[in-house]
Order: C-alpha cells, then sequence, then structure tokens
C-alpha cells in the first residue's frame, strides 16, 4: 500500500495556511538581526518572573494558523483578544509556518517578529502557552543559506541528518527566548520521514531528531516539557489490509505503521513527558466515517487508551478532525449545527480516553464564511467575536479538565440510541446525534431537543 503522506487523511495542510507569510514578510528576512548561533539578539519575548504550574495535562486548547488574533483591524483584534481571555485555554503556535517566518534564515542570522508576536498574543490572553518545533529553515534541509521556499513540498522536507544538531540548537534557543514557555511538540506528523521504498515512517532517523531535541530543551531547562512523534493516527476500515489487530473497533483499525513509530519511539527515546498524535474519525482512504459520523468518534476513545497503556505517558492529540475533506482541503459540508454536535461528541469521546490535552486546528480564514472557526475574522469591521466552535470548546475546557471523574446518567432506554452524553458531579453535557428534534428523558429531565443540538445543564 501507499501512504497518503503531508496531507494525510486528516487533509489539514492548505497552501495558503502552510506559508504563514505574505511578500511583505519576505522583507523581514532582509532586516533580521545578526548574531552568534546561541545568542539573544533581536527582540527578546518577555520575561515571566511568576512560574505558572507546569503540568503534562494542560488540557483542552488550539492552535494558531495563517490567521490569527495577531492581525487585523485594531477593533478586530481587541474583540478577539478577549474571546480568548474570556475562558483562557492552552494555545499552541509553530515557530515557522503558520503565520511565522523563518526563524534563522541562515545560520546564526535570527528573524523572530512574527514569532513574537504570536507568543505575546498568548501571554496576553491568559494562555497556557506550547511551540511546536516545525518547521526547518531551508539551509538545514539542502537549501541556499538566506533562502526560504515556502511551498508546501519544502516545508514538508525535514532537516537532513547532518543538521539535526543544528535544528536541536534552534529549539534550545527558541527556548531561551520564551522562559515562560513550558511545553514543546517535537515536529510535525514526521513531515519528510517517510521512507518511500520501504513503505513505512523512517521513524528511526525522526527518534535521532528526537532525542537530539529533548536533551537540548532539559539542557535549557530540566522543567521543560517535551513529546513526540507527532504521528498521524491514520485508520483503515474493518478487516482492511494494513490495520493493526490491536487497536480496532467498529470505526476500523488503526493504521499499522503509525502504532510501529508509536512502538519505535517509545522503545528508543531519550526520555518524554507526553505523547503526541493526530488523526481523523474517517479512514484514510476513501474518508468514510463507520459505521456513522458520530459513532466513529468512538476511535479517539480507544486510540487514546491504548497509547496510554503502550507508552505510559499523558496523550495529547495536537490535531483531530471529524469532517472529511473536499477536493481543495475545505471542510464546509456540513451546517454549522450538525458540525457542532459531531465535534462535541468527538470531544467526549476524547475525554473518556482520558485525554491530557487537545488542540483545536483552528480554520481561520480573512472572510465573512469561516466554517469550524473560533471566531470572526479580524479583519471585519465587526470581528473577533466568539463562534459557535470558541463556545463549546471554552465551556468544555471549564467543565471537563484532565482528571475529571466522570458519572454515569440515566437515559430511557429509546434515547440511548440518539444521544451522546457526557457528565461529571457538576454538569451535563447532551448532544442530539439525530437531524431532527427529538423528546429525551435524561438523568431525572425531560426536555426538547432540536436537530443536532448541544446542550448543557448544571446538575
Amino acid at each position: 500500500m501507499v501512504l497518503s503522506r503531508g496531507l494525510g487523511s486528516a487533509g489539514r495542510w492548505r497552501i495558503a495556511g502552510l506559508l504563514g507569510i505574505g511578500v511583505a514578510a519576505l522583507a523581514l528576512l532582509l532586516t533580521t538581526c545578526a548574531g552568534r548561533p546561541g545568542d539573544d539578539a533581536g527582540r527578546r519575548g518577555a520575561d515571566r518572573t511568576r512560574e505558572r504550574p507546569v503540568t503534562a495535562a494542560p488540557g483542552w486548547g488550539l492552535t494558531h494558523t495563517q490567521y490569527s488574533a495577531d492581525r487585523g483591524t485594531e477593533r478586530g483584534r481587541r474583540a478577539a483578544e478577549k474571546t480568548l481571555s474570556a475562558q483562557p485555554l492552552t494555545q499552541n503556535q509553530h515557530i515557522m509556518g503558520w503565520g511565522a517566518s523563518n526563524p534563522e534564515p541562515s545560520p546564526g542570522r535570527y528573524d523572530f517578529a512574527d514569532l513574537d508576536r504570536r507568543v505575546d498574543l498568548m501571554r496576553k490572553t491568559g494562555a497556557t502557552p506550547v511551540l511546536t518545533l516545525c518547521c526547518a529553515p531551508d539551509w538545514m534541509k539542502g537549501g541556499k543559506p538566506g533562502d526560504t521556499d515556502w511551498s508546501q513540498q519544502a516545508l514538508e522536507t525535514a532537516p537532513t541528518p547532518e543538521h539535526y544538531a543544528d535544528f536541536a540548537q534552534l529549539a534550545g534557543k527558541v527556548a531561551r527566548r520564551y522562559p515562560d514557555v513550558r511545553h514543546f511538540i517535537v515536529w510535525n506528523e514526521l513531515k519528510g520521514f517517510y521512507d518511500d521504498d520501504k513503505n513505512r515512517w523512517d521513524y528511526e532517523g525522526y527518534t535521532k531528531l528526537y532525542n537530539l531535541v529533548y536533551a537540548e530543551l532539559k539542557r535549557q531547562n530540566a522543567r521543560n516539557l517535551v513529546g513526540g512523534p507527532y504521528v498521524v493516527a491514520d485508520s483503515e476500515p474493518p478487516g482492511g489490509a494494513g490495520g493493526s489487530p490491536v487497536v480496532s473497533g467498529p470505526w476500523g483499525s488503526l493504521d499499522q505503521r503509525s502504532a510501529d513509530v508509536i512502538t519505535y519511539w517509545n522503545r528508543h527515546k531519550a526520555g518524554a513527558d507526553f505523547v503526541v498524535v493526530d488523526g481523523s474519525s474517517y479512514t484514510r482512504e476513501g474518508d468514510q466515517l463507520l459505521p456513522d459520523e458520530f459513532r466513529a468518534t468512538a476511535k479517539f476513545t480507544d486510540v487514546t487508551r491504548w497509547l496510554r497503556e503502550t507508552t505510559r505517558l499523558p496523550v495529547w492529540w495536537a490535531e483531530w478532525y471529524v469532517e472529511p475533506p473536499d477536493a481543495d482541503d475545505d471542510r464546509d459540508g456540513w451546517s454549522e449545527p450538525h458540525r457542532l454536535a459531531v465535534q462535541a461528541a468527538a470531544m467526549t469521546r476524547l475525554a473518556r480516553g482520558g485525554t491530557a490535552a487537545a488542540l483545536y486546528w483552528n480554520p481561520q480564514e480573512t472572510g465573512a464564511k469561516c466554517p469550524g472557526c473560533l471566531w470572526r475574522s479580524t479583519e471585519l469591521a465587526d470581528g473577533g467575536g466568539p463562534l459557535p466552535m470558541m463556545n463549546l470548546l471554552g465551556r468544555f475546557a471549564r467543565e471537563f479538565p484532565p482528571g475529571t471523574r466522570f458519572r454515569t446518567v440515566d437515559i430511557a432506554a429509546d434515547d440511548r440510541p440518539n444521544v451522546v452524553v457526557l457528565a461529571d458531579d457538576d454538569a451535563l453535557l447532551v448532544v442530539n446525534t439525530l437531524k431532527r428534534p427529538i423528546h429525551a428523558q435524561i438523568d431525572g429531565r425531560s426536555f426538547d431537543m432540536d436537530g443536532y443540538e448541544v446542550r448543557w445543564f448544571k446538575r
């Protein structure tokens, strides 16, 4: 079998989202502050003398992409900052791409302007900040020093082995620049590490890179928390060739190649504070949601539990997806209520599996239409306000943080096939999985629900 690499079944690579900068940002490369590798040339991220508690289970949050709350109109930016501050979440930013320029366009010459701005946004909005150490400057992967190729193919290229140590040094530079950041993810989806000849991931090469980065980050501060391998947890349909026999369900089975990455990395890693994956509830080929879009989300519970048992580490989902993309990698075929209901079901499955952190990949755009986005575009005159997915994410983070003890609730027999529920001692979440209205009897309550409605109750 040939693996769909890069895009993967989750299909989160949009060219515009990858570039992270426009033409104007290229000019920044000409004004980059010079300095020796490892020094602190350029604008330093603000120090934080008061250290917040550091935990490997920071909970629910989001990943900033090409467009975020650090750009746009002043009114829009302030509104988005207010939206983010209303429910402080874990926030993640890549060090190159997805809104950040090349941090080291040539050896010893740095450009942290974009990354500074994103980290400052996370600080201002009370986030637990996370940095994903991807991608690599061109000179670390065969390019010419000073050049930056923002094509998808170039960004998906991993550092060459002779530059693994250089990338680790860059990671150390980043850690020193932002001393209040304590959570680091090493690389993204093993991009550039697929071995076409062997038809599997080069997990040996990735693990060598990971171990060098891990050692450097711990050398900078032993309290830094580091995780990997951020492999795509693809799945095959039930009975499909290439599926793992140890992680399966009605939704299908985990791709054996993904399981092999986890197994090798876990045995040969220098150390880790958490394990990271991403993935979708639909199959790698054919984008099948089995048995349906709601029950397919059981994959997140099954894979999370397997990861916990295999690695004995807290489990992070760096991305998760429930709606298959179209040919242009857009996910706007569902209505917003439908999308929100399936997302709510997926989050309950992640929570029941014992997920320590889950980062929603925010598909932010600049226009008025933005399916699944967290806030209205800051480019709009009335932008920055929260959208339904932000309200769900924030409420879920508040009610069901990692470590929550979930409780069973009474559900009428006729309602059980039609609802997804999650409850602790204080809160109850009910999701209607049907397009039509229903009358439900749950937890001693009798109430009506609209099609695909997501409803919260206090217990």
